[in-house]
């Protein structure tokens, strides 16, 4: 059966404020058969500590991603020439049960992956990286992963549960997922409560870059020792939207000031060309926070960004 070579819908053929709000003007599928990479959204909030929105996330990242073109002019990416790709909708998560969430999530990413198929998953609060990561270790094992964020997200417990959007990382080392040696966290910053917020993650082999070592400078060389440390086998790339500075991203749930900017975002996702991505994610938007709708529209290039680094993808 010959591939199918799915195109973004052009602006001379609908007006890009009409039609179907897909990822990318997609096609919507209802399955991942027969695509190398499939959009999927988790509409997931209630993981959250302060701000609430993100279930929203989803629905306006693809609404401002109608300006996003196939063709990569500044890398040469062409990702619809050579990668099937398509937005296969929402996880219907449970959103009065976190915990159910979870397992519905992991279920669906389970469903997913009997696919040969890479997951770009548009969120919902950062909770839903673990039931995927679950998921993904079943398929590949252990995985190296990058992350961005302004929070290491490796707390023991929030309010006493083991489940939430700040303890993902820890619960997926202790679940045996990550490949630690292979792990780097970029753009850590603001207070704690001890040293060991951050001093948890370097413990377990992580490289901990703060965002005081992004300040002023280009992460090109940086994320030429990225690739060092983290190649070598199945890599996670998981983006959270609060990485970067509230100047450029305030519709998040938790800003902190002294962050990335879009520029540093762009050269991070950029960076991990010729890692072998296995799954990505965007999370943490929430669209009621920025009226203007950058977040989305920052979100959803980030995305095609990611799309257009993924292993497969021809540039002309």
């Amino acid at each position: 059966m010959d591939k199918i070579l799915h195109q973004p819908l052009g602006g001379n053929e609908m007006p890009r404020f009409g039609g179907i709000a897909t990822m990318l003007r997609l096609p919507h599928l209802d399955t991942a058969a027969g695509l190398d990479a499939a959009f999927v959204g988790v509409p997931l909030d209630i993981g959250t500590s302060l701000r609430p929105g993100t279930r929203f996330g989803p629905r306006d990242i693809r609404t401002e991603s109608v300006m996003i073109r196939p063709y990569n002019m500044a890398t040469g990416a062409a990702p619809f020439d050579s990668l099937s790709v398509a937005d296969i909708g929402d996880v219907a998560i449970n959103t009065f049960n976190l915990l159910d969430a979870v397992r519905i999530i992991e279920e669906a990413y389970d469903n997913i992956l009997e696919h040969n198929v890479i997951p770009l998953t548009l969120g919902g609060d950062h909770t839903i990286t673990l039931p995927i990561l679950r998921a993904i270790h079943k398929k590949h094992g252990k995985v190296g992963l990058v992350h961005i964020d302004a929070h290491a997200d490796v707390n023991d417990h929030m309010f006493g549960e083991k489940i939430a959007h700040g303890t993902t990382f820890r619960r997926a080392v202790e679940e045996g997922l990550l490949d630690c040696d292979r792990v780097v966290q970029i753009g850590l910053r603001a207070q704690g409560y001890t040293a060991d917020d951050f001093n948890w993650s370097r413990d377990q082999g992580f490289r901990v870059v703060q965002a005081e070592e992004c300040w002023h400078k280009s992460l090109e060389p940086l994320m030429a020792e990225v690739r060092e440390k983290v190649g070598g086998g199945p890599v996670y790339l998981s983006f959270d939207i609060d990485g970067i500075d509230p100047a450029w991203a305030p519709g998040t749930g938790t800003p902190e000031i002294g962050g990335l900017t879009t520029i540093q975002a762009i050269e991070i996702v950029r960076g991990c060309q010729g890692l072998d991505l296995i799954g990505c994610d965007l999370v943490e938007v929430s669209p009621a926070y920025d009226t203007t709708g950058n977040t989305s529209l920052l979100a959803a290039n980030l995305l095609y960004e990611m799309l257009c680094v993924l292993p497969g993808v021809v540039h002309r």
